[in-house]
């Protein structure tokens, strides 16, 4: 179980409280309970209570302490402005790079780089193994480099992460994707905080 400990929770929070439970859930995904004030949303393949009640997130499902703990930095946050911010619009299937995101160049420097290279030492030789962890997490493989898996960190938001295996000539290397509606579903700095978790749970 997870409470709010920062201010951009705190205002998450606020926000949520305020918005009717069926506008969200339309623009979500999520579904609500009226008697217990939780929003239900999957990610990763595995349900999360959102209360508004007592502000906590919470599951029951095995493996979803990752999230929880480990990565709740970045899944907590990530959670609440999905809820408050996201639209009823489709994905569209273009891709970009995190780095082609409106203002999402500043992600790509310094300590908010994305850690693929640890996935690729990871997967490097491991093709089977990075496929298996996809479908772990309720992924989708798809045809992009040597393996890809489509992830679905929230149901309006995919992440696809490509691995390009280690050969004679060329090291590992992972690359990851958006689909173009993200920078409408999510804050710019929610788009990196969801990409970073996404890459984290592979490790």
């Amino acid at each position: 179980m997870t409470n709010n400990s920062n201010p951009g929770e705190d205002k998450a929070w606020e926000m949520l409280l305020g918005m009717k439970p069926g506008d969200v859930c339309r623009a979500t995904g999520a579904s609500h309970d009226p008697a217990t004030g939780c929003y239900t949303l999957r990610s990763f393949n595995m349900d999360f209570a959102v209360s508004t009640n007592d502000r906590t997130i919470f599951s029951s499902v095995p493996g979803s302490s990752v999230l929880l703990t480990r990565l709740a930095y970045f899944f907590k946050l990530s959670i609440l402005w999905y809820l408050v911010s996201a639209k009823d619009i489709p994905c569209t299937g273009r891709l970009l790079k995190l780095q082609s995101v409106r203002n999402g160049d500043i992600f790509t420097r310094g300590s908010h780089t994305l850690p693929l290279e640890s996935v690729a030492n990871k997967y490097g030789k491991d093709k089977e193994g990075f496929i298996e962890k996809g479908k772990q997490l309720g992924g989708e493989i798809m045809v992009l480099g040597d393996a890809s898996i489509k992830l679905f960190p929230f149901p309006g938001v995919p992440v696809i992460l490509t691995l390009w295996l280690e050969d004679d000539e060329f090291p590992s290397r992972v690359d990851l994707l958006l689909d173009s509606t993200c920078d409408l579903q999510v804050p710019t700095d929610i788009i990196w905080s969801i990409a970073m978790m996404s890459v984290l749970i592979l490790l």
